[in-house]
């Protein structure tokens, strides 16, 4: 589908950024939203069938990615700067809301949305990542102290420049790797490890022979090509920034999120065992006031729309139709 939609690829001017994005269709705006190591065109699969349910839909390459602006400041990655992103879009094209739909550090920027911009999001749906409010501590405390001398992938990103070098090496090789030990049911490694914080994820993950049957080759090959334009440093200073995150939105402090909500994760899919002993989805309800449906989906890992995208797809077109 790639060569079909590549032609409606623009550039969106949007909180000081310029952003790319796919944008299609005519009606209610719909904003999707991809996550890491991904791009708009994660959501290929569910672009032309929301918008032929009548909404105008703007799949974007958040800033850091793609032909997105991507300067290398740390701050200039920060939570509230990514809901600007999402709020000056809206404006971009004259709405008053949009629905937001996001996918892993995504779906984290859609439920942001949801709770600092509440006037301009009319509904919120998350894949893979749900919302479990203000973490009790800084998040990458949090994770030192759940993993401590284990190996968990976050903790490896944060050397700037360490992250960046590894991947960019074998930038195909390495998007294979993740796409490959994160789609469920894997002998590729989890978040965590046992492996102390100096190894490399790439290093402790499988080679993958042979792709998935949702992932051909030239699939593959069109994100690898956004990744050796943009690099993987924006990606990699999401994560850097999650402490000051912290720190920086002590406001949303047991905030719930009340607009419609919807949630979509792969029965498989390793965040859902990101902290022991939780059970992340049973906390979200505490903030979730309208969740219209929490759908785990058989047979996919974290990429589920890409792995599952003819299901994926008619849950989030009913879900718009409701709203």
């Amino acid at each position: 589908m790639w060569d079909e939609l590549k032609h409606k690829l623009s550039n969106v001017a949007a909180n000081g950024v310029e952003l790319r994005a796919c944008v299609t269709g005519d009606g209610p705006l719909v904003i999707l939203i991809h996550g890491w190591p991904e791009g708009w065109y994660s959501w290929r699969h569910q672009i032309e069938p929301l918008a032929l349910q009548g909404f105008k839909v703007v799949a974007l390459d958040v800033r850091g990615y793609g032909l997105s602006g991507w300067p290398n400041d740390i701050d200039f990655y920060s939570m509230r700067n990514m809901v600007g992103d999402i709020v000056a879009v809206i404006d971009t094209f004259n709405a008053a809301q949009a629905i937001v739909i996001g996918h892993d550090w995504g779906a984290y920027i859609a439920w942001y949305s949801a709770l600092l911009a509440p006037d301009r999001i009319a509904a919120v749906a998350g894949l893979s990542v749900p919302f479990t409010g203000r973490a009790p501590m800084p998040p990458l405390d949090l994770w030192r102290s759940i993993y401590r001398d284990k190996f968990f992938y976050q903790l490896s990103f944060l050397e700037p420049g360490r992250a960046e070098s590894d991947f960019s090496k074998d930038i195909r090789g390495a998007l294979a790797k993740i796409y490959g030990a994160w789609r469920g049911g894997s002998k590729g490694v989890s978040l965590m490890a046992e492996a102390s914080q100096d190894a490399s994820l790439l290093d402790l993950m499988d080679d993958v022979d042979t792709l998935p049957d949702w992932l051909p080759e030239e699939d593959l090959d069109y994100m690898a090509a956004q990744f050796a334009v943009s690099g993987f440093h924006g990606g990699f200073n999401r994560y850097r920034v999650q402490n000051k995150d912290w720190s920086d939105l002590e406001e949303i402090q047991g905030k719930t999120i009340d607009q419609p909500s919807f949630f979509v994760v792969g029965k498989g899919d390793p965040v859902l065992a990101m902290v022991p002993g939780v059970d992340m989805i049973e906390v979200q309800k505490r903030y979730l006031t309208d969740c219209r449906g929490v759908h785990i989906i058989d047979g996919a890992g974290h990429w589920v729309q890409q792995q599952k995208p003819t299901e994926v797809s008619q849950l989030l077109a009913q879900f718009c139709q409701e709203i």
